[in-house]
């Protein structure tokens, strides 16, 4: 698929500039805070929920492998195959083989995140093949042409006009006006690609290693559908996925509703174990579990960003980002987005292309707040900072000059008497200078600054002066 994180500042500054688009983004903001923010102030428990979740993650990623093996095993014998994925291409390779060997025509998609980093939908496309994404948001996206914009509702830019010239363009459909009329007919659009279907594609929220239940949430039933009706069922996870046990389980599926989209539990929550049963008249014949490292080897033996295998994917992280609630999903320029995303796409991506990412944060630590796994986010991005700019000097990320500037004022810090001496000489230039409107104009990165911000130039004393004369220097700060 097409990556274009290198772009990220050309693209956040457009999204910056898109008025319709800040509006949307403002409201996502404020709904999926408060329907976060509601739900956790009704548990007694939340933090303690949180650590739990914590440390369930942090266990099973250091026996990974043993629960791995746990799993393969309870799938097969529960008459199930599962297939291990070097990488993008390992994982298409299988999917196609499985396609081949069924005699599959048509496909139905429930939303997957990890797909989407595969680029299958292309590659099945490509290979003449009729792939059909049946979440609602996932369908709109397809039609559009477009990558998700968001992790829980990709399709959450756009509006009901918007949707329905998309309908109109694209299937035909005559003048819907509400969303209601634009759902029923995406439900019988869909509805005959389901029963006409020979292979169903989903992704995976969690695989229970000790019973060999994968598990899998939504909130409309296409994910009932694209498992059940298709004789073949193939199910793609990262290896980071799988949970050791049921109680385990049960601890972060609460937390992934909550953190999602604020609800105790997700309208459907389907745990799927091996093939169709002799007395059982709905499932695949077939299922298929593939498990994808591409890359999720490599972050879990690096201490530094380990972490970052924890995340469920619930999206509360960007929904409280006050970067991505301006720059939009698209300007990350790939699947991920959001704090999460810059992390986790600098570290699969493993190239200079995502450099841009990690500096994409003000580093005022909310995603780390509403993490449902307590991730520490801001470390691993302040990390990548250095990365790109220490051990990778010819990044492109800072230019030469900026990097002799953030050297010597490092120095300068590092010194607090060079520091006070300068802070004194530069103190009047400020005052006088700083606030006179015409001369900022003429000072490149403060003009730059205040395309997006309002800088403000106070005579008040310096914070060091002021914790001096209140005594508090000697009082320890511990």
């Amino acid at each position: 698929m097409d990556i274009r994180c290198e772009h990220f500042p050309e693209l956040s500054r457009k999204a910056v500039n898109d008025s319709h688009l800040q509006r949307v983004l403002s409201d996502i903001g404020e709904r999926f805070k408060q329907m976060r923010n509601s739900a956790f102030q009704e548990l007694e428990n939340g933090d303690e929920l949180r650590a739990s979740a914590h440390n369930i993650k942090k266990h099973t990623m250091e026996n990974l492998h043993e629960y791995l093996i746990m799993l393969e095993k309870n799938i097969v014998n529960s008459g199930g195959h599962v297939h291990f994925a070097k990488d993008a291409s390992d994982a298409i390779r299988i999917i196609l083989e499985i396609a081949d060997s069924g005699k599959v025509r048509s496909i139905v998609k429930g939303k997957s995140m990890v797909t989407e980093e595969t680029g299958l939908n292309e590659e099945l496309i490509s290979h003449g093949y009729e792939v059909t994404e049946t979440d609602l948001g996932e369908f709109i996206i397809q039609l559009s042409g477009e990558t998700p914009f968001h992790i829980v509702g990709p399709a959450i830019h756009k509006n009901a006009k918007d949707i329905s010239k998309l309908f109109h363009d694209k299937l035909g459909a005559k003048d819907l006006k509400t969303p209601e009329e634009m759902t029923m007919f995406a439900r019988a659009y869909l509805r005959e690609r389901f029963l006409n279907a020979d292979m169903g594609i989903t992704g995976v929220n969690f695989a229970v290693a000790r019973t060999g239940h994968i598990v899998i949430f939504e909130n409309e039933g296409n994910i009932r559908f694209t498992t059940t009706i298709p004789r073949i069922h193939v199910a793609v996870m990262g290896i980071e996925k799988v949970v050791p046990d049921l109680n385990s389980l049960q601890v972060l599926m609460n937390l992934l509703a909550l953190s999602c989209t604020g609800q105790r539990l997700s309208c459907y929550v389907s745990m799927l174990k091996g093939t169709k049963k002799q007395d059982e008249s709905d499932g695949a014949e077939q299922f298929h579990l593939i498990i994808l490292d591409n890359g999720r080897t490599e972050v879990l033996a690096d201490p530094d960003f380990r972490e970052i295998l924890y995340c469920i994917r619930c999206g509360a992280c960007l929904n409280f980002c006050p970067v991505y609630l301006k720059a939009g999903g698209h300007s990350y320029g790939w699947v991920y987005s959001g704090p999460m995303g810059s992390v986790l796409s600098p570290e699969l991506l493993m190239n200079n292309r995502a450099r841009y990412l990690p500096f994409a944060s003000t580093l005022c630590g909310r995603c780390y707040d509403v993490c449902p796994v307590m991730i520490d986010l801001p470390s691993m991005l302040l990390k990548l900072r250095q990365r790109f700019t220490e051990k990778k000097p010819s990044s492109g990320v800072l230019s030469p000059r900026e990097r002799a500037f953030f050297f010597t004022y490092s120095e300068i810090l590092k010194r607090s008497t060079i520091y006070n001496i300068l802070s004194f000489l530069i103190s009047p230039f400020k005052r006088v200078l700083l606030k006179n409107p015409v001369i900022r104009r003429h000072i490149p990165y403060l003009r730059i600054w205040e395309q997006f911000h309002k800088s403000e130039f106070s005579d008040r004393p310096p914070f060091r002066v002021t914790w001096d004369k209140k005594g508090l220097k000697d009082e320890g700060t511990g």
